[in-house]
């Protein structure tokens, strides 16, 4: 069992014991906090939306979440069955406070979490979450009597909405996509994708027949591994490489991260995800460019190539989000699929990121393989250490970066090691008990080989 606390949320795996995983009371204590919090921050204006993915304890946290919400006086509109960017767009649209997006993201079926978000439906700040968490810990909750406690209801309009968004954005070209009557498979990992892919497809002229949909029931009951990486997405491949089709298209179960497979079955790349929409937005728009420290340097060489500038932000949406916002950027993101598109909002959407490169591979008129070598050639390995409660994570991370210093480090966020022409980036993260080892280079097999070496040195740095 397990419970993370942080600034962005608590996440949690389901059953167990108050404190060491997600059970309901500790649902309740954070979203009782969050609500106080928000009540104090703006008292004025006690209206709250919510909203889930499919994951199976779903329904049972949204009820929790959304009682206790109403035991402190809020509104609560529950968007049910939803995505994260939906939830985002709906809050400003309600005028409410903020929001709480329930979802565990990319995690397994067990895990769920509360995704806090502020009046702009952005993730809110650090400070703010440490002002959460300190109220949760305390307790000091403000609980309202009996006449005044809020209204609740339910409005599954906004899928719509969000869809409606996206089309009337200029670069979304429905008739360039029309007219290339597109075959496309499509890959939920039975949650809310399932409802919200499809239903955008189709409204950018996607025809109902030219659209197979592989796990799209919003069961829950996720079929393989939620997070959209190559190992995890075998049965797309196969379907594409017997069917002609033109593209695959997978998202997560709360559709905030795209990865893309091409006509061939082979992954497009989620690093490349970032890279091809932000090639066609800076073909029309030149401007700034933003990703974390951990995604491919494609982003900074096709921003250069177009007139702008490329900055790189510390890991986590709401430091990208951060940099985007001083930077002016057009466009920004992170490599693990998550496009933020600015003239839509300032938060992760698989859904305008899926229009705007259907729009791209529409007007560029050949495959996406062929799209997918336009583009410079760079190979990153992912690899994550598990970690015990014991291991010192920070001392960890120094002595590394120590061993290394003769090589230009960058510890605005864990440690990044830049070497020739590579680099290997490693943070803990802030929701798994884990270390992330990126490494990036021109070659599959030297950025493996780099991170290898990496590894090796992070036991030996643990064990001594």
């Amino acid at each position: 069992m397990a419970l993370i606390k942080s600034i962005s949320g608590i996440r949690g795996t389901i059953g167990g014991k108050t404190g060491d995983s997600l059970t309901p009371i500790d649902v309740v204590k954070f979203s009782a906090a969050f609500g106080t919090w928000l009540k104090r921050k703006n008292p004025a204006n006690l209206k709250i939306v919510i909203g889930r993915d499919a994951r199976l304890s779903g329904e049972m946290v949204a009820k929790l979440v959304a009682s206790t919400l109403q035991g402190i006086g809020f509104e609560v509109i529950d968007l049910g069955l939803s995505t994260t960017p939906t939830v985002e767009i709906a809050v400003p649209i309600e005028k409410a406070s903020g929001g709480i997006i329930l979802t565990a993201s990319h995690n397994p079926i067990q895990w769920n979490a509360l995704k806090l978000l502020n009046g702009e439906g952005e993730f809110i700040s650090g400070k703010d979450g440490a002002d959460v968490l300190a109220l949760a810990e305390s307790e000091d909750f403000d609980f309202v009597e009996v006449r005044k406690l809020g209204a609740y209801r339910v409005d599954t309009t906004y899928f719509q909405k969000h869809i409606d968004m996206i089309l009337a954005l200029p670069l979304v070209d429905k008739a360039a996509i029309v007219a290339k009557k597109f075959k496309i498979a499509v890959d939920a990992v039975n949650s809310t994708g399932g409802i919200a892919v499809p239903m955008l497809l189709e409204a950018l002229g996607v025809e109902k027949g030219n659209i197979k949909l592989i796990n799209c029931e919003p069961t829950g009951d996720f079929a393989h591994n939620p997070e959209p990486l190559p190992e995890n997405l075998i049965e797309i491949s196969r379907e594409m490489t017997r069917g002609d089709f033109d593209l695959g298209i997978v998202v997560d179960p709360d559709v905030d991260r795209l990865a893309l497979i091409c006509e061939d079955g082979q992954p497009f790349g989620e690093e490349y995800t970032l890279v091809s929409i932000a090639d066609y937005v800076l073909k029309h728009k030149v401007g700034n460019t933003v990703s974390n420290l951990s995604s491919t340097g494609a982003l900074r060489d096709i921003t250069l190539k177009a007139g702008g500038t490329y900055f790189a932000s510390a890991v986590g949406e709401v430091n990208v989000v951060e940099m985007m916002k001083a930077n002016d950027a057009v466009i920004g993101g992170e490599g693990n699929g998550g496009v933020i598109y600015p003239d839509l909002h300032y938060g992760r959407d698989s859904l305008v990121g899926i229009a705007l490169f259907l729009s791209h591979l529409a007007k560029f008129g050949k495959s996406a393989s062929i799209l997918r070598r336009t583009y410079p050639s760079y190979h990153i390995s992912k690899n994550k250490i598990e970690l015990t409660p014991d291991i010192d994570v920070d001392a960890v991370l120094e002595k590394i970066g120590k061993k290394y210093a003769k090589n230009p480090v960058n510890t605005i966020d864990g440690v990044k090691i830049d070497f020739n022409k590579e680099w290997v980036h490693l943070r803990k993260s802030n929701t798994e008990p884990i270390i992330r080892i990126y490494s990036e280079s021109e070659t599959a097999s030297t950025a493996d080989h780099l991170a290898k070496k990496i590894i090796a040195d992070i036991k030996e740095a643990i064990q001594s």
